[in-house]
């Protein structure tokens, strides 16, 4: 990798001077670093900076970042993906993406610049940091949290501070993930990663915030809070280095709705969080591969080959799929989990056909799955597709399926609770799959929207392709698709 030595300066108004060099990522004499978690902006880039004597173009909030980090007499060494990486070599771009989460986990700190002072932001960082450095125990400030809430004399500065862009973006949680130090920055002002989510726990304003925006920062702040309990990776290969934190499936049902420039790096992103492992599919940062072919590899990971995917595009987040499977249950309740930060406790009726009833037996009956963009609902169905490795849950709209979760894996030990069957050799006894599906997998959706029976219109609303015949056979077709939606729902009683 590269690394870049930011020069010193007791002029905080001189330009900026740097030095590039190389070093192995896994040499015992790597020198130390930091690595700097940022937004990069419009793609404009107004100023300059001197790199071995030589101007590189960069943004204006990059450059900010930079005036605020230099020291006056010692040098800096970080990691900055925008000069670090030869953005304009699409291989090099996407094997260095493919070793980001590494490259942040063995950074001594990760620096993260939310930008300039504005709007009250030093108040605001100021009255987070006084509230989580009060001589309490974590204990303590726990309860404090769950008990009360304390008054804010910068309440409206501290909301405005957790609406900056960075907390929005898909990167920043690969970024706070891989993080064993995080120190948090804006203008001048700086904090502790830990203490910013500790105090951001007492004062309790997160329920003033709109829903997508609150279930953004928990999910940052979750992960940000994590930072001190993360080991030193000492050992690891680069291209396979991954945090471990859940399945592909599970990240992308969660965070698709962020924001990134790029709508590849949507999926690149969490490449690096997946328990699970992608490269075996041919899923890795590759730059020179268009979205509608990613999309593509992505859903025959998380399903199956044997399913057919239509109405694929490069500007648009929706797919059609269509393959064969069969109705394990359904959804009979969904509450919120008490214990598990992020998580739904989604209770399962399990169907009745005598070809699953090893299904009922085996498995519990209620599943501990995370918070989604798409909220789990009472009635939904479970279903496994043919080849598939684990259920999806869909919602029947008309004529075709809306997929809820693509891919589910519950919460906690892989092993069933009923004997040593594991959850893979239980799936693979399954051999009948006697319902034809049309699903449509839509990431562009509302966040904000409820997704219940009363939002019938918004799915509806989605085309499903069509083939160029005569209007009776056109009717014939949504006959078809009609029928098979029906005679799946017969089995789980829903007429």
């Amino acid at each position: 990798i590269r690394l870049l030595q930011l020069l010193p300066s007791e002029n905080e108004n001189a330009a900026i001077h740097c030095q590039l060099f190389c070093t192995a990522l896994d040499a015992k004499g790597t020198r130390p670093y930091e690595a700097l978690s940022y937004v990069w902006g419009s793609e404009d880039k107004p100023c300059s900076i001197s790199i071995n004597g030589y101007d590189l173009a960069v943004g204006k909030n990059l450059y900010a970042a930079l005036l605020h980090l230099r020291d006056h007499s010692i040098e800096r060494t970080i990691w900055i993906d925008a000069i670090c990486i030869n953005q304009k070599d699409l291989e090099e771009r996407g094997h260095q993406v493919q070793s980001m989460a590494k490259i942040y986990a063995k950074a001594s700190r990760v620096i993260v610049w939310l930008g300039e002072e504005a709007a009250g932001s030093n108040q605001a960082l100021e009255e987070i940091r006084i509230v989580a450095e009060r001589d309490q125990t974590l204990e303590e400030i726990r309860i404090a949290a769950e008990l009360s809430t304390r008054r804010s004399d910068n309440k409206a500065e501290i909301l405005t501070l957790l609406q900056r862009p960075w907390f929005q973006r898909i990167w920043v949680l690969q970024e706070v993930a891989a993080a064993r130090h995080i120190l948090i920055k804006c203008g001048s002002a700086e904090i502790d990663g830990f203490a910013f989510c500790s105090g951001l726990n007492v004062l309790n304003l997160f329920n003033e915030l709109p829903a997508d925006l609150r279930a953004r920062i928990l999910s940052v702040t979750y992960l940000i809070r994590g930072a001190i309990f993360r080991p030193k990776y000492a050992t690891s290969q680069l291209d396979n280095f991954s945090l471990n934190i859940r399945p592909l499936g599970n990240l992308i049902e969660m965070y698709h709705t962020r924001e990134a420039t790029d709508r590849r790096d949507k999926v690149y992103a969490l490449l690096g969080m997946s328990s699970d492992n992608p490269t075996a599919a041919g899923l890795f940062a590759d730059y020179k591969i268009q979205w509608a072919q990613l999309f593509n590899k992505l859903i025959h990971f998380l399903l199956s080959e044997l399913v057919s995917v239509v109405g694929l595009s490069d500007d648009k987040e929706i797919a059609c799929i269509e393959g064969k499977g069969c109705i394990l249950g359904e959804v009979s309740s969904v509450k919120r989990n008490a214990t598990w930060e992020d998580g739904q406790d989604v209770a399962i009726t399990w169907s009745n056909a005598p070809s699953y009833i090893c299904v009922k037996e085996a498995w519990g009956s209620c599943w501990t799955l995370p918070t989604t963009v798409k909220s789990v609902q009472k009635g939904d169905v479970i279903c496994l597709l043919q080849g598939a490795s684990s259920p999806t849950i869909l919602r029947p709209y008309n004529d075709h399926w809306a997929v809820i979760m693509i891919a589910v894996f519950p919460a906690g030990d892989s092993q069933i609770t009923t004997g040593d069957i594991k959850w893979s050799e239980l799936l693979q006894s399954i051999t009948v799959f006697p319902h034809n599906f049309l699903l449509i997998w839509d990431w562009d959706i509302n966040p904000d929207r409820q997704q219940d029976k009363n939002n019938h219109d918004y799915f509806a609303s989605i085309p499903v392709p069509k083939h160029s015949k005569t209007g009776l056979e056109s009717c014939l077709n949504v006959a078809t698709r009609i029928r098979n939606v029906r005679l799946a729902l017969q089995e789980v009683k829903q007429y």
